[in-house]
């Protein structure tokens, strides 16, 4: 008779990676589709200044799942309210036409309907409209192309230093050096990062060490999230952290888009993770002053204590077990030592 060489336990698990990897494309299906398919503005929130009437009508006809309208006193509130980032921009009716203010690194498909909407107004009342921008995209870079392709360098800058550091430095004896190594990654990767997109391709237009921070911290994340999965969960725990990156956090990170134009429920969860509050934290450094970057480096120093307190978990398992073969050892050979002492008697 010829005996199988798999063993009991085999095709059951060859199903769990099965359903496994069936369950994740399909989680990538619906993360990369469903919010593309209802893209669009979700609670934008904009200001409005001008006769009550005029403005009161305007919000009652336009707040809802699309626009968050909020009436101020002044067009220089909406604007200041704008360069803080607490507006997506707004709309002032004074007697000349139409103003339509705008920040287009904020969030460059918002710009756009807020614009139409503005024309649209100025349409309903016969006025001109005139869009001034206040918080554009640098002249060497106006579309925020490299923006937009910082999010993908600071992904690889999270995931690269786990699975090179763990394979330089295996097992729970690297522990350490490998969190060493992400961290001391984070900190010159993520200042090199800052300094092409603001020395190299003009791609952001704050002040240098505050960007530099808030990519080191992005990448810091990742690295140590990804680092204290594996030391945990090995490398189930690793590929699970490299698909929360990739697939879930990258494409519901609303970093091209702004936040305001994926339906809110993604939104959310996107803004949550830890792609999401990196391009978040970027984008409000690079062109805020940091306003507004606050929750997002909440987020990141949540995930960067959840990492760590994982891979000390599976460093003080490591050691535990470490020590009771080192006992186990050790009584093992004091027993021979005894052994061969009472044979030589």
């Amino acid at each position: 008779m010829t005996r199988s060489s798999a063993s009991p336990g085999t095709g059951r698990k060859l199903t769990l990676v099965v359903l496994g990897l069936a369950a994740l494309i399909t989680a990538m299906l619906c993360a990369f589709a469903l919010p593309s398919l209802h893209s669009g503005p979700h609670q934008v929130p904009v200001g409005a200044t001008g006769p009550a009437r005029v403005t009161e009508a305007l919000q009652e006809s336009l707040d809802g799942p699309n626009w968050d309208v909020r009436l101020y006193e002044a067009s220089a509130d909406i604007e200041s309210a704008v360069k803080s980032g607490d507006l997506a921009g707004g709309l002032a009716v004074t007697a000349r036409g139409i103003e339509v203010y705008t920040a287009t690194a904020g969030g460059p498909s918002a710009t756009s309907a807020l614009t139409a909407l503005g024309e649209r107004v100025a349409a309903q009342h016969d006025a001109s409209v005139t869009v001034r921008d206040l918080v554009p995209f640098t002249e060497d870079d106006p579309r925020g192309a490299g923006l937009t392709a910082a999010l993908m360098p600071m992904i690889f800058g999270g995931i690269f230093p786990a699975l090179i550091l763990s394979s330089v430095f295996p097992g729970h004896r690297g522990l350490r050096i490998r969190l060493a190594g992400a961290l001391m990654f984070s900190a010159v990767a993520g200042t090199a990062v800052a300094a092409v997109l603001q020395f190299g391709t003009h791609s952001v237009d704050g002040t240098f060490g505050l960007t530099a921070l808030g990519v080191i911290l992005g990448m810091a994340a990742m690295s140590t999230l990804l680092l204290g999965l594996q030391a945990r969960l090995g490398v189930a725990g690793f590929a699970f952290g490299g698909a929360l990156m990739m697939l879930l956090g990258n494409p519901l990170s609303g970093l091209a888009t702004g936040p305001h134009w994926l339906p809110d429920g993604w939104a959310t969860v996107g803004q949550l993770l830890p792609p999401g509050a990196s391009g978040s934290l970027l984008r409000a450094n690079g062109f805020f002053d940091g306003s507004g970057g606050g929750s997002a480096v909440l987020v990141l120093m949540v995930w960067v204590v959840l990492g760590i307190g994982l891979a000390l978990i599976a460093d003080r398992g490591g050691r535990r077990t470490t020590g009771s073969r080192s006992t186990v050892v050790a009584r093992s050979e004091t027993a021979d030592t005894e052994h061969a002492e009472l044979g030589a008697a």
